[in-house]
Order: C-alpha cells, then sequence, then structure tokens
C-alpha cells in the first residue's frame, strides 16, 4: 500500500515545489521510500508501504522494460503470479512484486489489461511516446484517488490534502456537496466538497493527452446481473466456500506480518475463520471495547478469538481516546466525514499497526448478503399497507417519544423521493432532503455532471438497463454497494488505517465474490427472518451457532450520550452563533432550534447535530485557517 501523486499539464502550471509537497504530506501512507519522475509537464511523487518484494527493486516510480512506460502504482493484486504465466511467461522481471507486473501488462495488451487483475488499486500509467497518461481505479474502489481537472491540467492523489498543498488552484466550496453530505453523511463520487475536484469512480479510468480527458469504463457491478438467480442452496454454499476460501487465501499473501480485525460479528468471524484455517500458524487478531455495553462487542469478540484459538489483542475505548482524536478527524479525512465509527477504526488501527503491517477486515458482507435494517425497510416500504397508511402513521409517531420520532422520520416523504437515499439517511438518524432545505442558507447549483465521460447515478429502480428486476431489498443493497461502502466505510477505513501506516484488505470484496452474490436468490440472504443467511450457514461450518444468537451490534461510538455529556461542550464550541454565521452554509435559527429539541429529549437528534459539528469543524480548519 502506498500514496500516490501526480499531474499533467500543458503550460507547466504545476510546479517540482508542488510535486515534492503534495507526495510529502503522504509520507503516513509510505514511511518506507519515496520517489519522483518529471518530464515535459507531467510528474508521478510516490511514497512506499513495503507490502511484496521488500528489496528496493520495487520502489516507485518503475520504468517498463523498454523504457515507454512508467507507473506510479498503489495498491495490491493478489494473482500477480497467476498473470506471468498467463500473459508474460516469456518476460524476465528485474522485482518480485506486482507492480511490474501491472505495468509489462499494460505496456504489452494496454488498458484493457486492468479487466485481468485481482485486487485493490490506485494507479498511473505514463506513455512517454505518445504523451498520454491513464489513471486506473479498482472495481469497488477500495483504493481511493482525487483528481483536479478545470478543462486544461490535471492533478491526482490518493487523499485529498495532497491536492489541497497545490496553492495555485482556487478551491470553491461546492453547494450541492454540503447538501449532499447532511443527507447522507458523506459525499458521494464522483463529487467532492470543492468544484473541480473529483473522486474517480470505482471500475473506471481516465485518459489524457493533449487532445483533452476521457473518463471510460471497465466494470460495472450493474452490468454484472444476471437474468437468472443462483437458488439451489447447496451449490450456492459450494460457490461461496470455495470463492471465499480463494479471496482470503489471495489476501494472506505478504512479506510482512499480517492480522485480522475481529468485532465477534458475522462479517469480521467469518474472515477470521477462514484465515485461521488457511493458515498454518497461529493467527492475530485485534479488536476494541466500550465501557457501555450496548456498544461493546469485544466479549464476542473474545469468545471468537478463544475458540479460533488466535493470538488476540484487545483495547478498551474510553471518552478520553475520543477527545484525543476528534481533532484529527478533519486532517484524517480532508473533507466533511460524518461516521463516527472511525474513531474506534483509528483506534483498533494505531493498535494493530504496533504488531503488523497487513489487517484483513470484514467490510463487505452486509451489503452483499442483506445486513442492515434498511434492507428490511425497503422491503415493508413497498407494501401497500405501508404505502396506505404512512403518512397518517407519520403523524401519529410524530407526537410520540424521540424512538417513535424517529420512525415518523423515516415514514416522512414525497411520491417523488428517491426511497434507497431517503431510508439510508433515516435509518442513520441524518437530515432528510425536506429538512436540508429548511436549514441550508447556501444556493442550489447546477448538478451538470463533468463533460468527460462521468456516468450519472440513475437511482436503481429507475435503471431500465438491467438483466432482471431487482426486489426492494436488492435495490437498498445496491445503493448501499455503489454509495455507502465506496464513499463511507471503505473510506473510512482506508484513512483510519492509513494513518498509521496500516495496509487493510477487505476479502469479502473480491470481485469474484461480489459478482457471485448479487445473483443469489434473495431467499438465501434472507430466510425465515434471519439476515446473511447463506454467509451464516458457511460461518457455522467452522463456528457454533450459538455464539451469534444475539442482535446484530453495529461498530459504533455512545455517541448520543457522548454529545449528551462528555462532549457537551463540543456542541457549544462548534456551532456558537459566531461559527455558524461566519461560515454561511446553514441558518443558525435551525441549527439553535436542534440543539434545544436533542438537549430537551429528543435523543435520535444525535447524529444531525454531529453532522453540523463536523461540517464547521472542517470548515474552521480547512478554510478559514
Amino acid at each position: 500500500m502506498c500514496g500516490i501523486s501526480g499531474f499533467y499539464c500543458g503550460n507547466s502550471v504545476f510546479s517540482e515545489e508542488d510535486l515534492r509537497q503534495m507526495t510529502d504530506c503522504l509520507e503516513h501512507r509510505g514511511p518506507d521510500a519515496s520517489g519522483f519522475f518529471m518530464k515535459n509537464g507531467m510528474g508521478f511523487g510516490h511514497r512506499r508501504l513495503s507490502i511484496i518484494d521488500l528489496s528496493e527493486k520495487s520502489n516507485q516510480p518503475i520504468h517498463s522494460s523498454d523504457g515507454r512506460y512508467v507507473i506510479c502504482y498503489n495498491g495490491e493484486v493478489y494473482n500477480f503470479k497467476e498473470l506471468i504465466q498467463a500473459h508474460l511467461p516469456e518476460h524476465e522481471f528485474r522485482s518480485t512484486g506486482d507492480t511490474e507486473v501491472v505495468l509489462e501488462g499494460f505496456a504489452k495488451y494496454g488498458p484493457e489489461f486492468v479487466e485481468n487483475l485481482i485486487g485493490m488499486f490506485a494507479f498511473s500509467i505514463y506513455d512517454n511516446e505518445k504523451d498520454e497518461l491513464y489513471v486506473f481505479r479498482d472495481r469497488l474502489g477500495i483504493k481511493p484517488l482525487y483528481y483536479f481537472w478545470d478543462n486544461k491540467d490535471l492533478a491526482f492523489a490518493s487523499e485529498l490534502k495532497s491536492l489541497q498543498k497545490i496553492k495555485k488552484l482556487d478551491l470553491q466550496i461546492r453547494n450541492n456537496s454540503v447538501k449532499d453530505f447532511l443527507h447522507l453523511g458523506y459525499i458521494p463520487a464522483p463529487f467532492s466538497i470543492y468544484h473541480n475536484i473529483y473522486k474517480l469512480e470505482s471500475g473506471s479510468y481516465l485518459k489524457i493527452n493533449k487532445d483533452g480527458l476521457k473518463s471510460n469504463r471497465y466494470w460495472n457491478v450493474r452490468e454484472k446481473i444476471r437474468p437468472e438467480v443462483i437458488s439451489e442452496e447447496k451449490d450456492a454454499l459450494d460457490q461461496l466456500t470455495t470463492l471465499m476460501e480463494s479471496s482470503v487465501s489471495y489476501r494472506m499473501y505478504s512479506d510482512v506480518e499480517l492480522g485480522v480485525f475481529l468485532s465477534g460479528g458475522i462479517d469480521s468471524s467469518t474472515v477470521a475463520a477462514t484465515a485461521s484455517a488457511l493458515s498454518s500458524k497461529k493467527i492475530k487478531t485485534y479488536s476494541i471495547g466500550f465501557k457501555e455495553e450496548q456498544h461493546d462487542e469485544s466479549p464476542f469478540a473474545k469468545a471468537v478469538a478463544d475458540k479460533l484459538d488466535t493470538d488476540h489483542h484487545e483495547f478498551k475505548v474510553s471518552i478520553n481516546d475520543a477527545l484525543k482524536l476528534i481533532p484529527q478527524l478533519t486532517d484524517c479525512f480532508d473533507e466533511p466525514f460524518a461516521d463516527s465509527s472511525a474513531i474506534p477504526t483509528m483506534i483498533v488501527s494505531k493498535m494493530a499497526s504496533q504488531h503488523v503491517k497487513v489487517v484483513l477486515s470484514g467490510d463487505g458482507g452486509d451489503e452483499l448478503f442483506f445486513g442492515y435494517g434498511a434492507h428490511l425497510w425497503a422491503q415493508r416500504l413497498h407494501k401497500t399497507m405501508y404505502k396506505a397508511l404512512r403518512k397518517p402513521a407519520s403523524i401519529l409517531f410524530n407526537q410520540m417519544s424521540s424512538r417513535y420520532q424517529r420512525v415518523a422520520d423515516l415514514l416522512d416523504y414525497d411520491d417523488n423521493t428517491d426511497l434507497s437515499s431517503h431510508i439510508f439517511s433515516q435509518e442513520q438518524y441524518l437530515f432528510s432532503r425536506k429538512e436540508i432545505e429548511r436549514l441550508c442558507i447556501v444556493s442550489e447549483e447546477n448538478n451538470t455532471l463533468p463533460s468527460w465521460g462521468v456516468q450519472a447515478f440513475i437511482p436503481i429502480n429507475e435503471d431500465k438497463s438491467l438483466s432482471r428486476e431487482l426486489i426492494p431489498e436488492e435495490q437498498q443493497a445496491m445503493f448501499d454497494l455503489q454509495l455507502y461502502l465506496q464513499d463511507d466505510l471503505l473510506v473510512k477505513v482506508d484513512r483510519a488505517s492509513m494513518k498509521y501506516s496500516l495496509e487493510t484488505r477487505v476479502p469479502i470484496l473480491d470481485h469474484r465474490l461480489v459478482e457471485f452474490a448479487i445473483n443469489l436468490d434473495p431467499s438465501l440472504k434472507i430466510k425465515d427472518g434471519s439476515t446473511k443467511y447463506l454467509l451464516k450457514q458457511y460461518l457455522f461450518s467452522m463456528l457454533p451457532q450459538e455464539m451469534f444468537d444475539r442482535p446484530k451490534r453495529g461498530f459504533s461510538v455512545p455517541l448520543s450520550k457522548w454529545l449528551k455529556h462528555e462532549l457537551s461542550s463540543l456542541i457549544d464550541e462548534t456551532l456558537s452563533k459566531d461559527t455558524v454565521n461566519s461560515a454561511g452554509l446553514v441558518d443558525f435559527a435551525e441549527v439553535q432550534k436542534l440543539i434545544n429539541d436533542f438537549r430537551g429529549g429528543k435523543d435520535h437528534l444525535y447524529n444531525r447535530i454531529w453532522l453540523l459539528i463536523v461540517l464547521h469543524s472542517w470548515y474552521y480548519q480547512k478554510i478559514l485557517n
């Protein structure tokens, strides 16, 4: 895993000093080595975290054997040895890592070679002969890639902070991104908080030359939906077993020490159990817990670790640990990002980084196997009875306790509402689109997509290109897979772990496993009221079912309690009248009403308060300063 940066400009608007500053600020992503390449208005900067082939031969940027191409690469391609045998058997490699394989494969076969890669990656290749630059991102958006483009010049990097180092860029806040953030808690691709800075969409690549910029898509999860589903349980379980073992086995290959994040839930336990079964030695596992019992999964993690006989490490999170990290969140994520589970993720990453350089994580199981409450709400809200009773029920629930007011918010939407987005937002206790129109005072902008080939996100229920009609649960899961997973969960894990120079691998998001899971009969995901049914059957072949007979708990912090007590002063400091008015993003009267309602007993408003704290903390640190 590494940090990359670079640019391509026709009039030398970016300098060598820009490139060095862009690259140096990514040192946390790659403390082991650095390298640069510049030629005729283009440049690459690289920070290396040595995982495969620890020798200097794999330091970057790397030139192809014929000297025509140069690569600047971040990630891991797990099947690189098979790629050599299948596509490059005669080539004499100078290193034993995956980077050179990707480069020489591109040199021989062109950009289509990316379709053969199994892994997570973001990389750029420059063609000296044609003066062309390519920038790629993996299929699921596991590895990040931001880029600036103003129809003349391109700059790209692993993190937004790298582009913020270019002093020549006039970065202006994109108002619609503020609204998206308040609705979702993150800013969905292809946009960022700034005009002219974008996130490269998953499964796509850019090609830039003197004629301009073009975006191309090489993989689209919706195009992998097949007309017929896999409905026979034994066949499905056999396929899942083969794919999971292959995926975990690939991701256990490393020239450095490796561990597993273990929460004790279904997904992380599945990864840990598979890794333990495949390993010839005791694996290392890492978990954290909280003093608040309703948020503490550490006893379950320890029970799984004991059963698997792992080398287990555990850390209890206190409010003081959180207080130390909250001021660091803005610099870690660079744009407004409200997932408070970033705090425990940073803590467990710091702990693991003291022992290993690579960890496996269980991300993806909920999105692929229907693990969220939102999937059940999608099912309910499409039923005729719910449609008929929705509006009167919303009015009634709004007069009741905070617990029911949250349901009232979920039931309160118009017929033209994007239901997947609304269900997600209200399941997370965030602002609805109606609330945002009252709250925001920034002007509405034209939401036109960039002209160089970026595709619009079409709500799944409006997509006429699908090979079969998806039921509501599948529609909601596809929203989670394409937006929430990519722009929240994977961002959180990447930034939190790379802050401590720790590489995180996600076996459940092997694209082969994803293509299998989206074509499962939904009855194999929710069966007899049990969510993630098939995944559980696989897990129960390795661990006793009774270990998991308990309600699902998310990997979260006791944020409502903290904001009521230990972090109460943070509300007053960050959301003061002067601070809110100086930012000019939201109406202070609406903010004050929200704070009063929260402190008056409407506990379900805690995440809305947190959104505003994050937004104004970001504004104060990144704009005013």
